[in-house]
């Protein structure tokens, strides 16, 4: 069962503070090699259910036999990632629900699902890299503008940032500069086993396409949505359900229960 140390307050000041400056802190070695071997095999059961190309799972129920379920049940886990939201909104989070989600980068569908550069619902991500390719042009590093706005008070002007970013055109613009150099994202390579925290609501972020033939398979913990329960919020996790819902029609599973925003 992986377990991180218990975690004083300057650590956690500490971390918080490497997420400011730099867009993301590390947690090294927090899996073992038994232990990333187990959630590699729980990985590779899903895959074979769409073989060779995109899958999501969302939720506790769709991934609580996994070892994610003692990673988002730790009391030190949770005391952290409050702590973390504490220090970035002021305030303790509306919900304490960390929302787990395992998505594996594979196949053309895999190609559709990258560089979907977008803000979290969220505003504490912990990404846990599962399957990260070494070879080849591309292997899906993550690529990051870090603390690119602060946090919204008004959910209005969230939605609308979101919309304006968070687009086919927009997207594509996006990886036109940075291609001809004008943006210049932190590429962060990850490496299985450890676990990378940043500030999700705040950092415009996505994952590089892989190239054909590998896979890149990663579980995310979001935690603290600061807008829950608003009717904007609502209204686009409809939209997103849906999203998700034909995309898993496409890969072969069933919908997701709650995407993340």
């Amino acid at each position: 069962m992986p377990t991180l140390p218990a975690l004083d307050a300057q650590h956690v000041k500490t971390l918080a503070h490497d997420m400011d400056t730099q867009g993301f802190t590390r947690l090294d070695h927090v899996l073992s090699e038994t232990e990333l071997e187990q959630l590699q095999a729980f990985t590779d059961s899903r895959a074979l259910k769409h073989p060779g190309e995109y899958f999501a799972y969302h939720g506790e129920s769709a991934l609580n036999e996994s070892l994610l379920a003692s990673l988002w049940s730790d009391p030190v886990v949770k005391q952290l990632l409050e702590k973390l939201y504490l220090h970035a909104a002021r305030q303790p989070s509306p919900s304490q629900q960390i929302f787990p989600v395992l998505r594996c980068i594979q196949g053309s569908r895999g190609v559709r699902e990258s560089n979907c550069f977008h803000f979290d619902a969220s505003l504490v991500t912990a990404l846990i890299p599962i399957y990260i390719p070494t070879e080849g042009q591309e292997c899906g590093d993550l690529l990051l503008f870090p603390n690119a706005r602060k946090l919204r008070s008004n959910v209005v002007r969230n939605v609308v940032e979101k919309a304006l970013l968070q687009n086919r055109f927009s997207r594509w613009l996006t990886c036109v500069a940075i291609n001809q150099g004008w943006l210049h994202p932190k590429v962060l390579k990850l490496v299985p086993g450890h676990i990378y925290l940043f500030w999700g609501y705040r950092s415009l972020h996505a994952n590089q396409p892989c190239s054909p033939g590998l896979k890149r398979a990663t579980a995310i913990l979001h935690f603290g949505d600061p807008h829950s329960g608003s009717m904007a919020t609502r209204m686009i996790l409809g939209i997103n359900q849906r999203r998700a819902a034909r995309a898993s029609a496409k890969s072969r599973i069933a919908p997701p229960e709650t995407p993340a925003l």
